[in-house]
């Protein structure tokens, strides 16, 4: 037991000794081609000098696949900007609620490639003819609270079978909801994919929220 102690010890300060003496080798360059360590990626053993290479070419390799994880997600994130602002631009041109619905599932079924979408108010309209919009269509009073109680956008599969009125058609396979509000909810929106890994919880949800804010501005000046 105390050879075993001694033992790692002297390895700590040997570790100590190189790391604050990085010359060593430079005086020392014979033992370089000496020593011989475990052959990470198989049997044998391999040089001082070429265990260091191969150690240097991984970090590389991790560097450049981070890099390359970094540059997809910044042309993702470009691309969903771009669609974000071509969805603000005809929400802008929308001059009716109509209009606005048509704008936003125009948009959101050919750029962002979803299946289905729909708008749910329950505001009272200025104008009392769009009344019969499909917007302002009953909401029931379970996915209304539960609406309500959203902080932030949901997304993932339907959480709940009994939000009848959230529920979007049957090849429906995950949703990102969220709250429409002025200061108080006064709708919901729901988007739906037939791609079951489309929304999932973990998913980042900026853009869905945009979205939401962008039609609770558009809708503001239809509504009372």
């Amino acid at each position: 037991m105390e050879n075993q102690t001694n033992n790692n010890i002297n390895e700590v300060e040997v570790a100590l000794y190189l790391e604050k003496n990085p010359q060593f080798f430079t005086a020392h360059t014979s033992l370089l081609a000496t020593m011989h360590l475990p052959n990470p990626h198989g049997s044998g053993t391999v040089s001082l000098a070429e265990r260091q290479q191969a150690v240097q070419r991984e970090k590389i390799h991790q560097i450049e696949k981070k890099y390359s994880e970094l540059l997809q997600f910044g042309i993702e994130n470009d691309e969903k900007i771009s669609k974000v602002h071509k969805l603000t631009l005809a929400l802008l041109n929308a001059s009716n609620l109509s209009e606005i619905a048509d704008a936003l599932d125009s948009s959101l079924q050919n750029d962002f490639g979803l299946s289905s979408s729909k708008i749910m108010l329950w505001a009272e309209p200025k104008n009392s003819e769009d009344t019969s919009l499909a917007v302002f269509d009953e909401v029931d009073d379970i996915s209304k609270s539960w609406t309500e109680a959203l902080t932030e956008p949901y997304c993932g599969k339907l959480p709940n079978e009994n939000l009848v009125s959230i529920k979007a058609n049957d090849d429906a396979k995950s949703y990102a909801i969220t709250t429409l509000e002025i200061g108080t909810p006064i709708g919901i929106l729901v988007m739906a994919s037939v791609d079951e890994k489309r929304f999932y919880p973990e998913m980042g949800t900026v853009f869905v929220k945009r979205i939401g804010e962008l039609l609770s501005a558009a809708v503001s000046r239809h509504i009372v």
